[in-house]
């Protein structure tokens, strides 16, 4: 089962990846809720984290801007070093000894 601190972290990484989106592109929220066919209200909703998007809803993003859902999850390196080492932190707090064993060997091949 996922705790609601891990549910919501990744809530508030899918939001802050779709905001980025939403600025990269230089849209007002209306401007991005058109392009993905959804209401204005219900896009808003989203960005102040009252609601997670559906899968469907990822998806047509994606779609629509070329971007990947591993993308939208990503925290802008720069400004959020916190925030990805938070998550690496409670990834690695879930696994089993022998997943975690196999991660240490493929970083040891990459690095």
């Amino acid at each position: 089962m996922i705790s609601k601190n891990v549910s919501m972290g990744y809530q508030k990484l899918i939001t802050n990846g779709i905001k980025r989106l939403r600025s990269k592109y230089k849209l007002t929220q209306e401007q991005f809720a058109e392009k993905i066919c959804m209401s204005v209200q219900g896009y808003r909703n989203i960005e102040h984290n009252r609601y997670l998007p559906t899968a469907e809803t990822i998806d047509k993003i994606c779609k629509v801007f070329e971007t990947s859902p591993v993308e939208l999850l990503l925290p802008d390196a720069q400004n959020n070093l916190d925030e990805i080492k938070e998550l690496i932190n409670i990834k690695l707090n879930n696994c089993k000894l022998e997943k975690l064993i196999k991660i240490n060997k493929i970083i040891d091949i990459i690095s």
